[in-house]
């Protein structure tokens, strides 16, 4: 009966990989622990297999034709994918989960989020992160939609939470700031309702989807700029285009470069407390990723840093 012939097996790459690099039969068997013929073989029997040349053997070094180079340059690719899938699937199989989307609110400070991800990509994890930014009802109903396995930035108003696991964060200190050219900027202190109410406003939209759209902060009948983030709301407030109640610890710079300014308002000054929260059902059953950022969001610097009230130690 006779052999099998060698097709594109990994075992056969890596002997197409193995020839190339030693130069020769011989040294390529050596290190594969085979004898010359078996090897010169079962180049024939892949040679035979594909109906193609894939050795110049006019001469005593192992030298690739066209097609051989061809072969062996693929070869190298699928067996470095092979490689890494092998690696991916005996980390996966220690408990870390294939990927982790974390929901994140549009409050949330981006330089400390893009610290922690620094952190978790240092620990040259399996998983992959995905981030989607959210506001208001957006943060915490991706989690109850399932579309994230953690939402940080969740404030106390926007749902049930004791329909997910969840912990504190902290609370954000919201202030009515303008710019300094704006015509509230030089109004009668503290500013009235009917004053306000004459100004256009910005506000961020809520990303939930439509039906659950809440802006917060704005009077009836009052003019409204809406954009999509946190980050645009101050700018757009820096250049007058509206005024507002911004998160004081992420408008620091602003206000110490004379963007914007503080402004007292008959209302009181806005308070908002923020938790990170994940599904009830991944309490005890959470892979090693979602842990890992658990763990993190247990710390007072990383809570703080996430909130903007100072900077994430380089520290891992």
């Amino acid at each position: 009966m006779s052999q099998p012939r060698d097709t594109l097996t990994p075992d056969a790459l890596a002997m197409i990989d193995a020839i190339d690099r030693y130069g020769s039969f011989a040294a390529a068997a050596r290190a594969l622990g085979q004898v010359p013929s078996a090897l010169s073989y079962r180049v024939r029997q892949l040679e035979e297999s594909l109906d193609v040349l894939l050795f110049d053997r006019s001469s005593r070094q192992a030298k690739l034709t066209p097609a051989g180079h061809a072969l062996l340059f693929e070869a190298r690719r699928i067996l470095q994918d092979l490689d890494a899938v092998s690696s991916r699937i005996r980390r996966i199989a220690t408990g870390w989960e294939s990927h982790l989307t974390i929901a994140v609110d549009t409050l949330i400070c981006p330089a400390a989020l893009m610290d922690l991800c620094a952190r978790f990509d240092a620990l040259a994890p399996p998983t992959q992160l995905r981030f989607r930014q959210e506001t208001l009802h957006g943060t915490f109903n991706a989690l109850l939609t399932g579309q994230a396995e953690l939402a940080i930035g969740v404030s106390g108003e926007s749902g049930d939470l004791s329909r997910v696991a969840h912990q504190a964060l902290g609370s954000v200190e919201f202030v009515f700031a303008v710019a300094p050219h704006h015509p509230l900027a030089q109004a009668p202190q503290p500013l009235s309702d009917t004053l306000v109410k004459s100004h256009r406003a910005v506000a961020v939209a809520d990303s939930a989807p439509l039906g659950l759209d809440v802006t917060v902060g704005l009077l009836p009948g009052q003019q409204v700029l809406t954009v999509s983030s946190m980050a645009d709301k101050i700018q757009a407030q820096v250049r007058g285009l509206g005024v507002g109640f911004l998160p004081l610890p992420r408008i620091q710079q602003e206000l110490a470069r004379g963007q914007l300014v503080v402004c007292p308002t008959q209302r009181p000054r806005r308070l908002v407390q923020l938790f990170c929260a994940w599904p009830s059902e991944l309490a005890t059953t959470r892979g090693q990723a979602l842990s890992w950022w658990l763990q993190q969001l247990q710390h007072d610097r990383t809570r703080e840093a996430l909130l903007g009230h100072s900077q994430l130690d380089s520290a891992s």
